[in-house]
């Protein structure tokens, strides 16, 4: 939060002035720091269970125009010819209607008129509403995926809020919105205009056209206009697509504090697991020395890696390396041979290829067989074993 700035002019004389001012005017936001993080995961996955996504609602708008206008372009006159028989149907059936039997209306009669127009409308509009539908949700799920939520739903206090909804009215997403509807409405207005100034004379041929052939007419006007508009306003769509990408990859940016906390909050703090590591590499290190007066040899640097070896031709078909350490770990590797006897030989080439390749407690790998059995036909020669 920028700290409020009181600036005050004070008269010194008449030529000087003297500005006061505060520095802080100059801090950044209330995080001490710049959104210069890109979101993790973890805020995208959080953000989206909210149900903040980047999509445009001008795609399944645009698409949905499109195929309202194919539709009619297809079945219009199919649509037509059953409307015109239904409304034919009902004015018929006025005179039945109109009459009386003992006095009463028969509304059993009027009640089957009506379900049947009913039904016969719902059936026409059935494939629009059908097809809108699945418009919609190939838009939002091409555009997001499919993970539907709830939240957005449920009900907040914080909607009811007077000054947050004012802030809203006045926001740049308010203004942006309202430059997009000029914008539509600016198109729509040059497409419907160059539209019909090249048919001009079809409007006029109208007044002398019987009334099935100006309805005709009428209808494929409209229905290649409406194609139009929906070609020309997808453009718009699009445009706010990569809007609407860009806006929320922004807002959805991090300080480093942010990803800190987050990390903090999912991994665990990083100083908790050093110190863990470090009490897991104390154990091993412990158990790495317990182990190390049983090993044959150990090979050194001689002064930057030790590592000992121990060969059990019973119970393993190749020797294995115990315990390893570079710098002051290799010292106190040799100065713990040394107490006990075991031997300790000089090989730096094999030293450097044990402390790099293998691990504690894992087999000398074949490539490295010739090499560690010299050393331990030294050793064995030296303890008089063979």
């Amino acid at each position: 939060m920028i700290l409020s700035t009181a600036c005050k002019l004070a008269k010194l004389d008449d030529s000087q002035l003297l500005i006061s001012y505060n520095l802080q005017f100059f801090a950044e936001d209330a995080n001490g720091a710049e959104k210069t993080e890109e979101p993790t995961a973890k805020k995208l996955d959080d953000a989206r269970k909210e149900g903040q996504v980047a999509k445009s609602q001008e795609i399944a708008t645009a698409f949905s125009l499109l195929a309202l206008f194919v539709i009619l372009k297809f079945f219009y006159s199919f649509m037509g010819s059953i409307f015109k028989s239904t409304f034919e149907r009902v004015y018929n059936s006025i005179p039945n209607v109109a009459r009386t039997y003992d006095g009463y209306l028969p509304i059993a009669y009027l009640r089957s008129i009506v379900n049947n127009s009913m039904l016969t409308l719902l059936l026409l509009c059935a494939p629009f509403f059908i097809i809108g539908f699945a418009v919609v949700f190939i838009c939002d799920f091409v555009q997001v995926g499919y993970k539907p939520t709830t939240k957005p739903l449920q009900p907040k206090l914080s909607k009811l809020n007077p000054v947050s909804g004012m802030k809203k009215i006045f926001s740049t997403r308010k203004l942006f919105e309202l430059l997009k509807s000029i914008l539509k409405l600016s198109i729509m207005a040059v497409v419907i205009y160059t539209f019909f100034i090249g048919r001009k004379e079809s409007l006029f041929l109208l007044y002398d056209m019987p009334l099935n052939q100006a309805i005709g007419l009428m209808g494929n006007l409209v229905i290649s206009l409406g194609i139009r508009i929906a070609i020309a306003y997808m453009f718009i769509a699009f445009a706010d697509l990569i809007y609407q990408r860009r806006k929320f990859r922004k807002d959805m940016m991090m300080t480093k504090q942010e990803v800190k906390d987050e990390y903090k909050n999912s991994e665990g703090n990083p100083e908790v697991k050093n110190a863990q590591k470090r009490r897991m590499m104390q154990a091993s290190q412990r158990r790495m020395m317990q182990q190390l007066p049983q090993a044959d040899v150990v090979i050194t640097n001689p002064t930057h890696f030790a590592v000992a070896i121990k060969y059990d031709a019973e119970s393993a078909e190749a020797p294995m390396v115990i315990a390893k350490g570079a710098d002051f770990l290799a010292q106190k590797i040799k100065e713990i041979a040394r107490e006990n006897n075991v031997e300790i030989v000089e090989n730096k080439p094999l030293a450097r290829m044990l402390y790099a390749n293998v691990e504690v407690g894992e087999l000398v790998p074949p490539e490295l067989y010739k090499a560690v059995a010299e050393v331990l036909a030294y050793v064995y020669h030296l303890q008089g074993k063979i």
